[in-house]
């Protein structure tokens, strides 16, 4: 009998050589353990902190990534155009304008005969830039890909947590689930919606954590003393992973399961 959930690994936003070494280094083990089908990993600051690269694409994808989802660093690095523009394990958000680099959605095999997966890449708007409306897209994207699969996994790279959760209500029993990257910081949301959408604000950071969303702490504070601005430089301290692992149901489509992971734990001290 064959296996009924598909197991999908939610990893998020890889920040420089810490964040890329971190997940070298724990992949292998949480796909095994968890038996994980599947695996997105947001990677738009995974090129040193800001961007991507070909490099980069590809420690991700030998350590077991099967799609790198991205946001507004994503054409940080010029360099990595082209593979924006050739290869389909990497999505940058579909709302930015027709003609941007690069494709928002994509439909990927499943391991052990469950079928495909659609994941799909948007950015919100809300003090953020002014491009094409994430709900409306969502609604396009979803008419192509309906026919062919009803898991559909959302990353929605937004600012602010209101429009993160008001996408998950918009978009509630027509996707698996909706789960937010972009600020760096694991909330502790996670459900499953009444029709079966699985949800989280922010998957959180995986990268070094001593440090200002992933900056080292002289530059992002000087910026903010300072209001000019300071050379982006990525710290390498006090590295964690995060993550959302997500059980869904292959043929309705539906979240039966969310679970954040956050290796290792921060060192809270003693109340007492």
């Amino acid at each position: 009998m064959g296996k009924k959930t598909a197991t999908i690994l939610f990893i998020g936003d890889v920040v420089g050589k810490p964040g890329l070494q971190m997940v070298s280094h724990m992949l292998k083990g949480l796909i095994s353990k968890h038996s994980v089908d599947f695996v997105i990993c947001n990677g738009e600051n995974a090129h040193n902190g800001k961007g991507m690269s070909r490099e980069a694409l590809h420690q991700l994808r030998e350590a077991g990534v099967n799609v790198i989802s991205g946001g507004n660093h994503t054409w940080n690095n010029f360099n990595f155009f082209d593979t924006l523009k050739t290869d389909p394990h990497v999505l940058r958000p579909q709302n930015y304008p027709k003609g941007a680099y690069g494709k928002g959605f994509g439909i990927y095999p499943l391991s052990d005969g469950l079928g495909d997966i659609a994941v799909i890449n948007l950015q919100g708007r809300t003090f953020m830039s002014p491009i094409e409306c994430p709900f409306r897209t969502a609604d396009w994207v979803i008419k192509q890909v309906k026919e062919k699969t009803r898991c559909i996994v959302v990353d929605m790279h937004a600012e602010a947590t209101a429009e993160k959760i008001a996408l998950g209500w918009y978009l509630e029993g027509r996707v698996s689930a909706v789960v937010g990257t972009h600020t760096h910081v694991q909330t502790a949301d996670e459900r499953i919606l009444p029709r079966g959408t699985g949800y989280c604000s922010d998957v959180g950071m995986t990268g070094p954590h001593h440090s200002v969303i992933g900056m080292q702490i002289k530059s992002a504070t000087d910026r903010f003393l300072f209001q000019t601005p300071h050379k982006y430089e990525c710290a390498e301290d006090d590295v964690h992973l995060s993550a959302v692992l997500l059980q869904l149901d292959p043929e309705t489509g539906k979240a039966t399961g969310i679970e954040r992971i956050f290796y290792p734990e921060f060192d809270r001290g003693s109340i007492l």
